[in-house]
């Protein structure tokens, strides 16, 4: 464990987000890991007082300190925001999802031993945001032009989306996924693609990809590629032969639920939002604002961000621990809240603070 003390954004979120993100701060701070946390706040919590659910100063806190760690928070509704977290990664350049999906005994699911790691591009692909409504100006001038230049002409009443993938987001994307697979010592990088139908958007990114593997030919990482829908079988199927996957926008959204699926949901799933200048580490789930304030909701998915967060910042021995006193906890099985109970109305279930205060126990006890 190194003796720097490392200055993190804290973004404790909206609904039951600061309830968890208290928690995942106690069990950080009780790995002897030496944190200075900067509080900013974000979500619909500070619309009134600011006319926007990302204040400037959490963006300017963010990039100054480089590494953030944030609870759920709610997109807010009319405001013309499309999340805070599509605001987040695109402000701060964060092109890397990172979504490991990894099985941990006493959690319910039809699968066990599942260890694979989702990077999913964040930029691009049908969610870069260009589209064009149905019946307005813009979309019936892209449809003439598109039917003058020869295609085929789309039907009057349709909205369009464009689906832009370059060679340098993959470039980056591919090679992002290699460095993972290499610091963490995965054995192979899976492309995922649909290039068979897609030939000048997935058909660059397999053909980009390919070409970034051949960079990586002596590291020892495998290289594959598949097509997203034999993936998804294939993932259901047969999970184990798979490791570290790499997916365009769209296919790895998709893939990363089927993976947190695959080890019995979202309660147990980090990510993380990385890029070359930044990362912020969150919860994949909702910020569940009907049990506000209840000290109810599960806060493992956040804390396992938070062992993503130790990995980042290098302190890997505080990150293993930290993950095994999480392990530990909901292998025992007596101090977990409800969703993680063979029956949801177990009275045993415990809160959110309390399944913070096992975690520590373990932790001391390491």
């Amino acid at each position: 464990m190194s003796d720097k003390t490392h200055r993190v954004t804290l973004i404790p979120g909206d609904g039951t987000g600061p309830e968890i993100s208290e928690a995942t701060r106690r069990v950080l701070d009780a790995t002897g890991v030496s944190f200075d946390w900067e509080v900013q706040h974000a979500g619909v919590d500070v619309m009134d007082e600011y006319g926007t659910p990302l204040p400037d100063q959490v963006l300017d806190s963010i990039r100054s300190n480089r590494v953030a760690i944030k609870g759920p928070i709610t997109t807010p509704v009319g405001t013309g925001f499309r999340s805070v977290n599509v605001a987040l990664r695109k402000e701060l350049d964060l092109y890397m999802c990172l979504r490991p999906c990894k099985s941990y005994p006493g959690v319910r699911s039809r699968y066990e031993n599942i260890d694979l790691v989702v990077v999913r591009e964040n930029h691009e692909d049908l969610y870069a945001g260009i589209e064009f409504e149905q019946g307005s100006a813009e979309a019936r001038k892209l449809i003439d032009f598109l039917a003058d230049l020869g295609s085929r002409r789309i039907r009057d009443d349709s909205g369009i989306s464009i689906k832009p993938i370059s060679v340098t987001g993959t470039r980056r994307i591919v090679s992002a996924a290699f460095d993972y697979a290499i610091k963490h010592e995965r054995s192979k990088v899976t492309a995922v693609h649909k290039a068979n139908i897609m030939k000048f958007s997935d058909g660059l990114y397999l053909k980009t990809a390919r070409e970034v593997a051949e960079e990586y030919s002596d590291s020892g990482i495998e290289f594959e590629d598949r097509i997203v829908d034999n993936m998804c079988m294939q993932l259901v199927q047969k999970p184990e032969l798979y490791d570290v996957l790499v997916l365009p926008n769209l296919y790895g959204d998709i893939i990363s639920d089927l993976g947190a699926g695959l080890i019995g949901g979202l309660g147990v799933a980090p990510g993380g939002n990385i890029g070359d200048e930044a990362a912020v580490f969150e919860p994949t789930h909702g910020s569940a604002p009907k049990y506000t304030g209840q000290n109810k909701v599960n806060p493992m998915a956040m804390m396992l961000s938070g062992v993503l967060m130790l990995h980042h910042l290098q302190e890997m021995e505080a990150a293993e621990r930290l993950e095994a006193a999480i392990a530990a906890v909901i292998e025992e099985g007596s101090s977990v809240t409800y969703d993680m109970k063979p029956n949801r109305d177990d009275p045993s279930a415990v809160g959110t603070s309390e399944v913070a205060d096992a975690v520590i126990r373990k932790l001391e006890s390491s």
